[in-house]
C-alpha cells in the first residue's frame, strides 16, 4: 500500500477511536435514548423515508454532540465555552464544521501534492480551525468587556449617586451602553427580577466572564451589601485602578513588541523554509520522512518549536 493510503486510513482510524472513547465514556441517560427510538418507531409508519432519514441524521448529531459535551465537561463545559464566545452555531453544526475543514485540508494537501505522512497533519490543523476561531471569538469578546467594564462602573456609581439602586445602575448599563456589556448586565438585571438574590446573579455572571476587574466589582457589591458603605466612592475607586491598569499595559505591549515580533518570525520561518525547500528538491526533503533519523530529527524539531513558543510566552507576558 501506498504511505498516502496509509496516512489517510490511520486518520480516520484514529478518528473513530477518538469518538468512541468520547461516547463510551459521555454521561448520557438512557432513558433519552429509549425517547429518541419510541418517537423514531412512532413515526416510521406514518413519515416519509427522505424524513425518516433527516430525522435519523439528527438524532446522531445531536447524540455525538450530547457525548462530546459529556466528555469535555470533565476538563471545562462546552456549553459555557460557547456561551463566552457568543457563538452563533450549535454544538452540532460545529462538529460539522470541523470534519468540513478535515476534507478541506485532504483537499488542499492533495492539490499541493503534499507528502504523504503530511496529510493527516495538514487534515488535524484543518480540523481544528473552527476551535482557534472559537477561542479567537471568545477572546475577542473578554477583550472588550474588560475594555467596557471602567465607562459601566461610572455609569452604576452615578445612578447611586442620583437616588437609583444597585438593580437599576445596572439597568442603565443595559440602555446606555453596547454589547457584550449590555448583554450581561441585563442578564443579571432580569435573574435579580425573577427573584435569584443580586448577588448570585453577579457571581453567575463571573462564571460567564472570568475578568479580574469584575471580580473586584463583584466583590465590593457583595460585601457592601452585608457590611455598608458608599458604593458610588468604591466604584469611582475600581474603575480608577482599572484605567490606570490599561495604561500600564499599553506600555507594557509597547516594550514587549520586539519580542512577539521575534517570536512569530522564529515559529513561522522554519515552516516557511521546509515548504519551501519542498518545492525546490523534494527527494531533499523526503529523506526527512523516509530515514529513521530524519524522522527523530522532526520530532525534536517539533518539541524545540513548541518549547521555544512557550519560552517567548513567558518571557514577554508581564501582568499588570
Amino acid at each position: 500500500m501506498s504511505p498516502l493510503v496509509i496516512s489517510i486510513a490511520a486518520f480516520f482510524a484514529v478518528t473513530a477511536a477518538v469518538f468512541a472513547v468520547i461516547v463510551l465514556l459521555s454521561d448520557r441517560k438512557s432513558n433519552k435514548v429509549e425517547d429518541r427510538l419510541s418517537a423514531l418507531a412512532r413515526n416510521r409508519g406514518s413519515a416519509d423515508p427522505a424524513a425518516l432519514r433527516e430525522e435519523i441524521v439528527r438524532e446522531g448529531l445531536s447524540g455525538l454532540g450530547a457525548g462530546v459535551n459529556g466528555f469535555l465537561s470533565k476538563f471545562t463545559s462546552l456549553e459555557n465555552l460557547f456561551e463566552q464566545a457568543a457563538c452563533p452555531l450549535t454544538p452540532q453544526n460545529f462538529f460539522m464544521a470541523c470534519g468540513g475543514s478535515a476534507v478541506a485540508g485532504l483537499v488542499a494537501s492533495a492539490l499541493a501534492r503534499a507528502p504523504g505522512p503530511l496529510y493527516p497533519v495538514v487534515m488535524l490543523v484543518f480540523a481544528g480551525l473552527p476551535f482557534v476561531w472559537l477561542w479567537w471569538r471568545r477572546k475577542c469578546r473578554f477583550d472588550k468587556f474588560a475594555k467596557q467594564m471602567p465607562d459601566a462602573l461610572e455609569l452604576v456609581g452615578r445612578a447611586l449617586r442620583s437616588g437609583h439602586s444597585l438593580a437599576s445602575g445596572l439597568r442603565v448599563v443595559v440602555d446606555e451602553m453596547p454589547a457584550p456589556i449590555a448583554d450581561e448586565f441585563g442578564r443579571v438585571y432580569e435573574s435579580q427580577n425573577l427573584g435569584i438574590p443580586l448577588e448570585q446573579a453577579l457571581k453567575d455572571m463571573l462564571k460567564r466572564m472570568p475578568n479580574m476587574d469584575l471580580k473586584f466589582f463583584v466583590t465590593a457589591v457583595v460585601l457592601q451589601r452585608q457590611t455598608g458603605g458608599d458604593m458610588a466612592e468604591i466604584l469611582d475607586k475600581i474603575g480608577h485602578i482599572i484605567r490606570e491598569r490599561f495604561r500600564i499595559l499599553g506600555q507594557v505591549q509597547a516594550l514587549t513588541g520586539e519580542g512577539r515580533i521575534s517570536g512569530v518570525v522564529l515559529m513561522g520561518l522554519p515552516i516557511a523554509l521546509f515548504f519551501a525547500c519542498y518545492y525546490l528538491n523534494q527527494d531533499y526533503v523526503m529523506l526527512l520522512f523516509t530515514d529513521p533519523l530524519g524522522k527523530k530529527m522532526i520530532a525534536g524539531a517539533i518539541f524545540l518549536q513548541i518549547l521555544g513558543a512557550v519560552t517567548i510566552k513567558k518571557i514577554i507576558t508581564i501582568k499588570v
